[in-house]
């Protein structure tokens, strides 16, 4: 991991990635790209970290794409184009598949691939003065990679809109397309947010939290169909002959804590 570009921290269950490049409104580059993409590999497969909070330094959030690293893509071939994309639109998958729940903090403004940042995170708080605005046309761009997770967050109207306007929308509205879950009055009250959330997440049976993150994600876009009625019948079939379900249904039946909420 590059430690210019974000750092890494953690609290007991609760790991912090946070984007540390304040000077340049923590927009993206290769470097910053492929340390968030190191980071979510990393952080998914150590089983003592149970939750990730995404957060930045500085006044903003993330600004998306970098002046200096855009400056170095116009004089790039087509291919090498595709390539880059393609590290950014990784990236961007590691954080919407991490087994581990990630929740985006989002002190600042959003802009460009900065909205498709928190639209990949399972949850979004965002503080009241925190702006958003998908800004890619303005530029002459779409916003290609981070149109799966918009599309996801904001449903298909809403992100049309914002997309061929270009509109600098604001937290209570990104709440009200979804974007964002809840929009906090200050830090105190986004960290109180973040806090409440990283509990509930510690409550439930990590191996219950990967499957269900996994369900959403493959039945989202399904018709119901005799293939999606056996499929999930599959999955909860899975899940009730699992450890952790095991575990629960007991701890339920004997009036106890599950064995995970005390690690």
């Amino acid at each position: 991991m590059n430690p210019s570009s974000i750092t890494v921290s953690r609290a007991g269950a609760v790991a912090t990635v946070t984007l540390a490049r304040p000077g340049v409104r923590n927009a993206f580059d290769a470097a910053t790209i492929a340390a968030l993409h190191a980071a979510f590999i990393e952080l998914g497969v150590q089983a003592q970290v149970r939750v990730i909070v995404l957060a930045a330094e500085g006044p903003a959030f993330c600004a998306g794409a970098d002046l200096n690293w855009m400056r170095a893509m116009a004089g790039y071939s087509e291919a090498e184009n595709r390539e880059d994309a393609m590290q950014l639109a990784r990236m961007l998958r590691a954080v919407a598949e991490c087994p581990k729940p990630v929740i985006a903090r989002v002190q600042g403004d959003a802009f460009g691939g900065g909205v498709g940042l928190v639209a990949a995170c399972d949850l979004a708080a965002a503080a009241a003065p925190a702006r958003f605005c998908l800004s890619e046309v303005k530029l002459g761009l779409i916003p290609a990679t981070i149109a799966p997770y918009v599309l996801r967050a904001m449903g298909a109207r809403a992100a049309q809109r914002y997309t061929l306007t270009a509109e600098v929308f604001s937290a209570a509205t990104a709440q009200q397309h979804g974007l964002v879950h809840e929009v906090a009055a200050d830090a105190a009250q986004l960290d109180a947010q973040v806090q409440q959330w990283c509990a509930a997440l510690q409550a439930a049976s990590p191996q219950a939290l990967a499957a269900a993150k996994r369900l959403l994600a493959d039945v989202a876009a399904r018709h119901v169909n005799e293939a999606l009625l056996a499929d999930t019948a599959e999955r909860i079939a899975q899940a009730r002959a699992s450890d952790d379900g095991r575990e629960g249904i007991a701890a339920f039946l004997q009036r106890r804590k599950p064995s995970w909420a005390n690690t």
